[in-house]
C-alpha cells in the first residue's frame, strides 16, 4: 500500500506480529528506470528482520519491467510482485495496475519480462477478479500460463474498489481453476480479513494457500502476534488484543521511528494516517485523535499520549 507499508511500519510488523512474508509499497518500474530513481530506491530500503520480503512494482512497458526486475534482484529481495490490480485513476491511466486486466496480451509480456529480469527470484502477481465485472475464468488462466510463483486475488473488481464486500467465493473459484490447470502457483486470497482467525477461516473455506492483509494492519502492527498459536490450534478465537497502555507506547514508538528514518523529510503529515488508527476503540477516541492529528513531531505525539487519561492508568 502506497505510503503505508513503508520501512518504518514494516519494522514494527516484524517486531510485534511478523507475518510469513511482507511486501514493500508498490514502485513504478518506469520510475526506477528514470533519472529520478534515487527517491524511489529509498522506498525499497529494508532491513534483515523484514525477511522474507517481496518488492512490488507496477508498469505497462515490458522493457522497463525487465530493468526494474534486474534492480530488485540486485537489491537482494526475496521475490518480485507485479501489481495488476491497483484501481487508482493515475495508475490505470498509464495502462498499469488493474488496466492490465483489459490488456491480457500486454500482461503476459510484462510477466515474461519480469521473470527474465528477476532470473532466480520468484515472480508473483496481485490482481482483481475483473475490471467492471468478474472475468476470473478467462483472466486467471492467462496469468497461470506464465508460471508465476503465486497469484494474489483481491476478491473485488476494479469498479468495486474496496466498497463492496470481498467475494471469497471467487477465491475458491481461483483455486479450482488453478487445480484444473495443474499449475504450481499458490493462490492467495485478499479482501476484508479482519483478524487472524477470520483469515484462517476464509482459507479453510476457499481452499486458498494463504491470505493477504492490508487495511486490518493499520494501527495494528501486532496483528500477527498469535500466528503460530492460530496455526497450531486451528481455531479462530485466540485473541491478539494488547493493553491500551502498550498500544499507545507503540504509537509513540512508531512516531519516533518514522521521524528517525525519514529525518530528511520536513513533512510529518504522512505518519498521521497511521497514528489515527491506533486510537480506534479507545475512550474519548475522537478528541484524542484530533489532538494526535495536529501533532507536528514525535515529541508532540508523546505529550498528547501522556495527557490521555487511559494511558496514565
Amino acid at each position: 500500500m502506497a505510503n503505508v507499508t513503508d520501512a518504518t511500519f514494516r519494522a514494527l510488523l516484524a517486531k510485534y506480529g511478523k507475518p510469513d512474508v511482507m511486501y514493500t509499497e508498490f514502485v513504478s518500474a518506469e520510475g526506477l528506470c528514470s533519472e529520478g530513481k534515487e527517491k524511489l530506491l529509498s522506498i525499497l530500503e529494508y532491513s534483515k528482520i523484514e525477511r522474507p520480503i517481496v518488492a512490488q512494482i507496477f508498469g505497462s512497458h515490458p522493457d522497463k519491467i525487465f530493468h526494474a526486475a534486474e534492480i530488485i534482484l540486485k537489491l537482494g529481495f526475496d521475490g518480485l510482485d507485479i501489481n495488476m490490480g491497483c484501481p487508482d485513476k493515475s495508475v490505470v491511466k498509464q495502462g498499469s495496475g488493474s488496466a492490465l486486466i483489459k490488456n491480457p496480451e500486454l500482461a503476459q509480456e510484462i510477466i515474461k519480462a519480469a521473470r527474465e529480469g528477476a532470473r532466480k527470484l520468484p515472480v508473483s502477481i496481485k490482481t482483481r477478479i475483473g475490471f467492471d465485472k468478474s472475468v476470473l475464468e478467462t483472466w486467471l488462466p492467462i496469468l497461470l500460463c506464465q508460471k508465476p510463483a503465486a497469484v494474489t486475488i483481491h476478491a473485488r473488481t476494479k469498479k468495486q474498489m474496496s466498497l463492496a464486500p470481498a467475494d471469497w467465493e471467487s477465491v475458491a473459484e481461483a483455486v479450482s481453476i488453478r487445480n484444473k490447470m495443474k499449475s504450481g502457483a499458490l493462490i492467495i486470497g485478499n479482501g476484508d480479513v479482519v483478524d487472524l482467525g477470520d483469515g484462517f477461516q476464509r482459507v479453510r473455506k476457499s481452499g486458498a494457500d494463504g491470505f493477504m492483509v492490508g487495511r486490518a494492519l493499520l494501527g495494528n502492527p501486532w496483528f500477527g502476534n498469535n500466528l503460530d498459536g492460530i496455526r497450531k490450534a486451528g481455531v479462530a478465537d485466540i485473541q491478539n488484543e494488547i493493553p491500551v497502555s502498550k498500544r499507545l507506547k507503540i504509537l509513540i514508538e512508531h512516531a519516533r521511528l518514522y521521524e528517525r528514518v525519514h529525518k530528511k523529510e520536513r513533512n510529518f503529515l504522512r505518519i498521521r494516517r497511521h497514528l489515527k488508527h491506533y486510537t480506534k476503540g479507545l475512550q474519548n477516541a475522537r478528541a484524542f485523535r484530533e489532538k494526535i492529528l495536529q501533532a507536528k513531531n514525535a515529541d508532540e505525539v508523546e505529550r498528547t499520549v501522556e495527557e490521555y487519561d487511559e494511558y496514565k492508568g
